[in-house]
């Protein structure tokens, strides 16, 4: 499920490593992301540097160099299986999507989702580091490899299946109506109303396929777009992600606007993807999504941006 509450920045890149240094409210600060991996690192490199043209060390300092040397080609390669940037796990996200995936007032990627990696890139043992990605271009870039999963929300659907494998879910939601209090929708009965969502989601597919031939659906790309036009009154309703017209209807801004109608449960939750051809990553994902909900981690995360639980 999908879509944004606020379009924050949407062409900045921050990136975080895990493990990252933390800020008072406990968010990974992106400063510095190299120090996590640096360490005892740059004598390593001095060492790799020396060993580039051992003839030259050798001959000009003997067997006791040469040693050196040898061991420098050890450290070297043990630090390069762990050093290199191709070993950091690349998340996916969009980052305007909140309270799941976006950015703060710093401009640091954060929220429920990219939470919910972080611990499992702690269980796992890994480092990764955040790629942010428009929406609609999330599955293509995974399949070229730009990323090597997706922590943005998406919904777990037969038809993405196809092009991805999902982990076990790792939170639950339903689409529903929204619509002012005082405009007398009724969803069983929309029959000329104008009805708005976001492109490229379950609750846009579902609208196509239920209700284009008595209403007229409208989708947006951009989340700001459909709520001017809802405020407007250019739309009868719109139709979208439980949990994110919540956050939205407990705001200042919904407190004309209601849900309409009983929820839809249209995905079989919420996932995070991986490419097809990867099944060692899922199977560890999913060690590592287990163990967070056994542990306390997931439910201590939860109740930091819910007062209910959505798993």
């Amino acid at each position: 499920m999908r879509r944004t509450l606020k379009n924050l920045a949407r062409f900045a890149f921050p990136v975080h490593a895990w493990p990252p240094e933390r800020d008072r409210d406990g968010h990974a600060s992106p400063h510095n992301a190299d120090r996590a991996r640096s360490g005892l690192r740059p004598s390593l490199r001095r060492l790799a540097i020396v060993s580039a043209s051992p003839g030259l060390a050798v001959a000009a300092y003997g067997k006791t160099l040469a040693a050196a040397l040898a061991l420098g080609i050890l450290l070297t390669a043990a630090a390069s299986a762990t050093d290199g940037p191709d070993d950091r796990l690349r998340i996916g996200t969009e980052g305007t999507y909140p309270p799941f995936n976006y950015l703060d007032d710093a401009g640091r990627l954060t929220g429920f989702d990219v939470d919910v990696a972080l611990a499992l890139c702690a269980k796992m043992d890994t480092q990764c580091e955040f790629v942010q990605q428009e929406w609609e271009g999330l599955i293509p870039a995974l399949q070229e490899g730009r990323f090597d999963m997706i922590a943005a929300s998406m919904s777990i659907t037969a038809k993405r299946r196809l092009a991805v494998s999902f982990t076990e879910r790792y939170y639950s939601n339903i689409v529903r109506f929204v619509a002012r209090k005082d405009a007398g929708f009724d969803p069983t009965n929309p029959a000329g109303k104008t009805i708005g969502a976001s492109r490229a989601t379950v609750a846009s597919d579902w609208l196509e396929q239920n209700l284009a031939d008595i209403a007229t659906i409208r989708l947006y790309t951009e989340f700001e777009e459909q709520l001017g036009d809802f405020l407007a009154g250019r739309l009868d309703a719109v139709f979208g992600d439980g949990l994110g017209w919540h956050i939205w209807l407990d705001g200042p801004d919904g407190a004309d606007f209601t849900f309409i109608g009983e929820g839809y449960r249209l995905d079989q939750g919420i996932g995070i993807a991986v490419r097809k051809d990867d099944p060692q990553l899922l199977h560890r994902l999913n060690e590592a999504l287990q163990a967070i909900l056994e542990d306390g981690t997931y439910e201590k995360i939860n109740a930091r941006y819910f007062p209910f639980s959505i798993y």
